[in-house]
């Protein structure tokens, strides 16, 4: 780096989706360090300073010029009303890879069975603008309060009904609650703000850290298939292949022979390596990916 740069300061999402994070940027080429004791974790590259803030304040302290880039949910730059440059959509969440959901919910022995009965009562939430905004929609009137954490007790002990962030309602079903309706999904996102996006030497780091991101989490679900196949079985070895482009063929020192690799989805693995088995192909390897970029 040289020395008429600044760092690029990084914001790096403190809490759930911290542990994710941390691992999507170690497939994509960067080893981050985090300190029980320390807000400043390291990482192997001498243009990035990290900082940890929680999701929900990252996009204001983008948007404000205090970081200059952060990875923050779709949900808080929206309640936030930031405006910040969204860099990259990265679909990647606590325990999946998948968008959260923001769903209204009630307890199991409640009346309530739709937006429309919310009429007139109470709502808990951390996410308070946005849910007002659905309200608003649905020309439903009702009293928003902001939750600082524990939300699904309070629909039990005090609320009429929560809005809490799921990914597989796991703990609303543990905590004996009810969906009624979906207030809204949310995706993680990289976000820049507006002066630093047109610094030319931070706008190209961020664009290529948003490029290798985006690589890791497609490679996540995906594994690289290798196999020797006669020339006389390929056509049918071929067909069974949904690759994301044509497959690579190469020739082997026998003349009879080739070796065919290709990448698949790795959901798709277990039903096709039998019927590869069975057209032909021989010493099958699968292997894991870090990054798969277009």
């Amino acid at each position: 780096m040289s020395k008429e740069k600044t760092k690029l300061k990084l914001g790096l999402p403190k809490g759930s989706l911290q542990e994710a994070t941390v691992k999507m940027f170690r497939k994509a080429g960067f080893y981050v360090g985090i300190s029980d004791r320390s807000y400043f974790p390291s990482i192997d590259d001498d243009d990035i300073e990290c900082i940890l803030f929680r999701a929900q304040e990252m996009a204001r302290y983008v948007e404000d010029g205090i970081l200059d880039a952060g990875i923050t949910g779709n949900d808080w730059i929206l309640e936030n009303g930031a405006n910040v440059v969204r860099v990259a959509e990265l679909i990647y969440a606590k325990q999946s890879m998948r968008p959260v959901r923001w769903v209204l919910a009630v307890p199991q022995d409640s009346k309530i069975k739709g937006v429309k009965a919310l009429q007139g009562k109470t709502i808990a939430t951390e996410l308070v603008n946005d849910t007002k905004n659905y309200l608003k929609k649905n020309k439903v009137k009702a009293d928003v309060e902001f939750s600082w954490g524990a939300t699904e007790v309070k629909a039990k002990i005090g609320v009429d009904a929560i809005v809490e962030v799921t990914e597989t309602g796991s703990s609303l079903r543990a905590n004996n609650l009810r969906e009624v309706c979906t207030i809204c999904e949310s995706t993680t996102q990289l976000i820049a703000n507006r002066k630093s996006w047109m610094i030319p030497w931070k706008r190209d780091k961020i664009e290529n850290l948003a490029m290798l991101l985006k690589g890791a989490i497609l490679a996540e679900e995906m594994v690289g298939l290798k196999m020797n196949v006669q020339k006389k079985d390929l056509k049918g070895v071929l067909a069974l292949l949904p690759a994301l482009k044509k497959p690579t063929i190469a020739n082997l020192t026998d003349p009879d022979w080739v070796d065919v690799e290709t990448i698949i989805d790795e959901k798709t693995v277990r039903h096709l390596i039998p019927n590869l088995k069975k057209a032909g192909a021989q010493g099958i390897i699968e292997y894991p990916l870090n990054k798969v970029i277009y």
